[in-house]
Parts: C-alpha cells; sequence; structure tokens
C-alpha cells in the first residue's frame, strides 16, 4: 500500500517525532514499523523515540506554556477554530490515514474524525468560559475569591482504537485552558497523531505547546512522564492494569491524574423492550469497530420472556455483517488489531462453548485470513465463562438470560469495572430506577450510540478517574486558587 498515493496531502504523512514545533528523527535514528492491520504490509517507518526525547519535549512544553497561558482565552480559542476547521478540511485524508494504520471501515473513520475534531470545536467555546467566583466573605475588610488557573505541562497516553479522537478529546481541553502537553501516542497509529500535530502547526499552535513522541519503549516514557515534577498531570486512556502502574509512579510526584480505563459493559434487554430498537442498539454498541472499544458490550442480558426472540433477531442481523478491508465498499467490520487480541476471542469463544455456551452465527476465524474474526453470537452464556469477568474486545456477543429486574442489576454490577451500560425498556419507571442503580459513569436507556463532546465520558470503580468532554471535562486541567485581599 502507498499510503501517500492514497491521500490528497501527502504533507499529513510524518514520521518524525514531533517537538517545540519542528518534525524531527530520533536521536538514534531508530524508526519502527507502522503496519496495515489487514494485509501486514510495512506503510510507514516511524521515530522510535527514548527517554532522552520525551525530556526534550517535556523541556519545551514547560519553557512555552507560560506564555500560551499568559495569552487571553479568546486568543486561544481563535487559534483551536483554526485547528478545527484545517481538521474538517482534511477530514478525508485523515480518515484515509486512521483506516490505513488502524483497520477500521472508512466510513466509520470518517466518523471518529467528525467526533475527534469536535472536541476542538468544543473546548475553543469552552475556554471562554472558564470563571471563578467571588466569595462571601466572613471579615469586613477582606475580600474572598477564587480563580481557576490552567495545571501546566500535562502527560497524555492514547490508545489505537480511536487514534483521533482519543487524542483530541485529551489535549484539546488541556491547552484551550492554557496548559501545554507532552502525547505518547498507541506504536500501533502515531502517523493519526503526527498528522494532528501537522494541523496544529498550520493552525499556529505556537511551538512547544503540543509534542509528540512515538515510540515501543513504552515503560521508559511513560516512566518520564511519571517522575518529572515539570508534568503536573497525566491522562491516560488504556488497560486497567497499565492505569495502576502509572498511579503508583506518579505518587511522589502527587499529579492529577485522568484514567479511562477498561470496561466490562452491560447490555440489559428487559422484556416489555421494543425488540428492533433492543437489537440496533446491541448491534450499535457490541460491534462498533470489531468490538474493540472500552464501552462495547461485553456482556448481553436479555429477560427469559424475550431472549429467544431477541437472540433470532440479532443473530440475523449480525449475518448479514459484511468483514473486509476497510476500504472495500460495504464493509462494516475490519480485522483485530493484531494477533494478541485476536487470540483473546479465539480464547473467550472456545471457553464459552466448551462450558455450554451455543454458537448461533461466527464463532471461528474469516475466511479472509490475517487477524479477521466472524461476528459471532452465543446463547446460553453463564457467570463461569470468560467474557463474563473479562473484556472480549472483539464482535463476539455473549447472551445471559434473566428473570427479574432486580437480577438483572445485579448481575450488571458484578465486576470490578463501571464504566458504561446500556438498557432496553419502555417503562419509564424502570429507566430511573435501573439507570440509577447501575454502578456506572454512563447509563445509557434505549440506544447503542451516544458518542458527543456534550456528555461527560469516564468510568467509576477500576474503570477510572475523572471526565472527558462536556462542560466538565476543562476541570481536569485546571487548579482552583483562593484568593483574598485585605486592607480593604
Amino acid at each position: 500500500m502507498d499510503l501517500h498515493s492514497l491521500v490528497k496531502d501527502s504533507s499529513l504523512i510524518q514520521s518524525g517525532a514531533y517537538i517545540n514545533g519542528a518534525f524531527v528523527p530520533a536521536k538514534s535514528g531508530a524508526t519502527f514499523d507502522v503496519t496495515n492491520p489487514v494485509t501486514n504490509e510495512v506503510i510507514a517507518k516511524v521515530a522510535d523515540c527514548d527517554a532522552s526525547m520525551m525530556e526534550e519535549a517535556v523541556t519545551a512544553a514547560h519553557a512555552a506554556q507560560p506564555a500560551w497561558a499568559a495569552k487571553t482565552a479568546k486568543e486561544r480559542a481563535n487559534i483551536l477554530k483554526k485547528w478545527y476547521d484545517l481538521c474538517m478540511e482534511n477530514a478525508d485524508d485523515l480518515a484515509i490515514i486512521l483506516t490505513a494504520e488502524m483497520g477500521k471501515p472508512l466510513a466509520e473513520a470518517k466518523g471518529e474524525i467528525g467526533y475527534g475534531s469536535s472536541f476542538i470545536e468544543w473546548f475553543a467555546e469552552q475556554a471562554k468560559r472558564v470563571m471563578g467566583d467571588v466569595l462571601e466573605s466572613p471579615f469586613a475588610d477582606k475580600k474572598f475569591m477564587t480563580l481557576r488557573q490552567p495545571v501546566g505541562v500535562f502527560a497524555a497516553i492514547t490508545p489505537w482504537n480511536f487514534p483521533n479522537a482519543m487524542i483530541t478529546r485529551k489535549v484539546a481541553p488541556g491547552i484551550a485552558v492554557g496548559c501545554a502537553c507532552v502525547l505518547k501516542p498507541a506504536e500501533q497509529t502515531p502517523l493519526s497523531a503526527l498528522a494532528l500535530a501537522e494541523l496544529a502547526h498550520r493552525a499556529g499552535i505556537p511551538a512547544g505547546i503540543i509534542n509528540i513522541i512515538p515510540g515501543m519503549d513504552a515503560p521508559a516514557l511513560g516512566d518520564v512522564m511519571c517522575r518529572d515534577e515539570r508534568i503536573r498531570k497525566i491522562t491516560f486512556t488504556g488497560s486497567t492494569e497499565v492505569g495502576r502502574i502509572l498511579m503508583r509512579q506518579s505518587a511522589d510526584t502527587i499529579k492529577k491524574i485522568s484514567l479511562e480505563l477498561g470496561g466490562n459493559a452491560p447490555l440489559i434487554v428487559f422484556d416489555d423492550a421494543d425488540l428492533d430498537e433492543a437489537v440496533e442498539g446491541a448491534i450499535a454498541s457490541k460491534y462498533r469497530n470489531a468490538g474493540q472499544t472500552c464501552v462495547c458490550a461485553n456482556r448481553v442480558f436479555v429477560q427469559a420472556g424475550i431472549y429467544d426472540k431477541f437472540a433470532a433477531a440479532l443473530t440475523a442481523k449480525v449475518a448479514e455483517m459484511k468483514v473486509g478491508d476497510g476500504f472495500d465498499d460495504g464493509v462494516v467490520q475490519g480485522p483485530i488489531i493484531d494477533q494478541q487480541g485476536f487470540e483473546k476471542v479465539e480464547r473467550h469463544v472456545a471457553d464459552a462453548v466448551a462450558k455450554g455456551g451455543t454458537i448461533l452465527t461466527g464463532g471461528k476465524p474469516h475466511e479472509m485470513g490475517g487477524t479477521f474474526f466472524e461476528p459471532t453470537v452465543i446463547t446460553g452464556a453463564q457467570k463461569e465463562m470468560q467474557v463474563y469477568s473479562e473484556e472480549t474486545f472483539g464482535p463476539v456477543a455473549a447472551l445471559f438470560k434473566f428473570e427479574t429486574e432486580e437480577e438483572a442489576i445485579t448481575l450488571a454490577n458484578d465486576t470490578i469495572f463501571g464504566l458504561a451500560a446500556y438498557y432496553f425498556t419502555k417503562d419509564v419507571g424502570r429507566v430511573f430506577r435501573v439507570g440509577e442503580a447501575l454502578e456506572y459513569g454512563m447509563a445509557i436507556a434505549n440506544t447503542g450510540a451516544y458518542s458527543s463532546e456534550v456528555g461527560p465520558f469516564g468510568g467509576v470503580k477500576a474503570s477510572g478517574l475523572g471526565r472527558e468532554g462536556s462542560i466538565y471535562g476543562v476541570d481536569e486541567f485546571l487548579e482552583m486558587k483562593l484568593m483574598v485581599v485585605g486592607g480593604i
């Protein structure tokens, strides 16, 4: 695949780290391969940065941040709006780059570019709405007030499954309120990050405010982020296991931390649900991005009275899904990102079958080979199965049967995770009872698609800390200061 020939603007395809406003090779000259997961073909060689380059990026960010923070919110907002406009003008190219390195269908990639860009626009607007308060003073000769000021330099670590949107959702709010950042993108998908950096550069975001450090040695790069006192905040999306490591390593420097970690999302279908609506919602939630999202439904709980009808209707829809190269027309599911992820999907399916599950459709590697896996529906799922307690991160829907509302809530909450939960019912009272009882950061009724810059995104329990997006997203990048003025 000649990626340069597929895009209109080949200068969006960068291979160097982006430090202090320039694309630079690794000091050692080392590179790593970026491959297309459909063919395993190498599509680019990107700078393999070491810890010294991360330190260089932190130095650049630390030096640049005060002048950026000193700009008015409107000045910063205007620059971010230029960045947004450039992303939208180059949306087709950004989507092509994303599909080439990550594998999701092109239409889905275009949707991600729009979604990712929306955070830039949103936080450009929110930057002008950061406010403090004048408090009622307990002293006649003193005034009490609060200011909200940028935390300083922050570090971001982003995943491969949404290589555009997970960057903008973290970087846009931080720089909008006056912070500077260093970012390590996933090694599978650095090209999307570097393309965003190129457009940020064109938009006029000053040197040092955004720094992108690709590299294969994630522990070494992450160690700099955690231990450097000049970094005052870390924001991370990824596994709960790595999130715990980052918390431990950041303890000595007492950083602010935002973590968007693993999930084990339940999707509950009650007897009174609209069957067609529930099936469409399950497909939107479960099979988007080949099941490779942290908010994908992982356990599907269906009430006994509708179980068989739902299973049949879902199976009929899933069996029609077209699997293939994301650049081919009509494809709705691409490959699993790598062999490790593919093997986990295989393992979960084999475990479910061994413990009594029945495959209604799919259940095996796709005839295309590689890491393609057939969209799968399994009935007869039980608590003893791996899919009950582990996040599959693949296109497998395991259907569990339940009898009562109380049982469904208990099953849904029976996990260390608490990111997203879905449920389908036409009973208005049940909408509120179940929504309040679910131990999740997001409780979604009667739909499987809800991602937007407007809603706060984040989880509870082992699914993380903090919220991204929405009017609350800037709070993670601000510190509150009390100012007291006496002698008046």
